[in-house]
């Protein structure tokens, strides 16, 4: 069993090691593999953050995309922004590439606040 402090940092662990590596590392299979860690730490926190979720299902909107791909979406704005900035042109990727990184920022958190309800005094999960 891991101490809580670390457990909780695996997924941005693995995302931050994903990004840094997307932006060191030249040959292709190591881009696909730092591609696949980051998504990978995205989707635990994605798992982690749905399971944390205190609102009733019954008050959750239900849109037209899958759960999974609606969860991880602000990540792969951040990952779809590095590739942007690394392997295009600097003077036309950056403002895209910071756009797209603060949209995403803007989802995590946005997000991160809706996952903080406070339950009714009395009920417990």
């Amino acid at each position: 069993m891991l101490i809580k402090p670390l457990y909780e940092s695996l997924p941005f662990t693995y995302m931050i090691i994903g990004c840094v590596s997307i932006f060191l590392l030249e040959p292709n299979y190591v881009l696909i593999a730092s591609v696949v860690v980051y998504l990978y730490g995205a989707y635990i926190y994605t798992l982690r953050s749905k399971n944390r979720r205190t609102d009733p299902k019954r008050k959750r909107k239900s849109g037209f995309m899958p759960e999974t791909l609606y969860g991880l979406l602000p990540f792969i704005y951040v990952l779809i922004a590095a590739s942007l900035y690394n392997f295009y042109p600097k003077n036309s990727s950056t403002l895209f590439a910071l756009c797209l990184t603060t949209y995403g920022g803007y989802l995590f958190l946005s997000r991160l606040s809706y996952r903080h309800h406070r339950l009714p005094r009395g009920i417990s999960q």
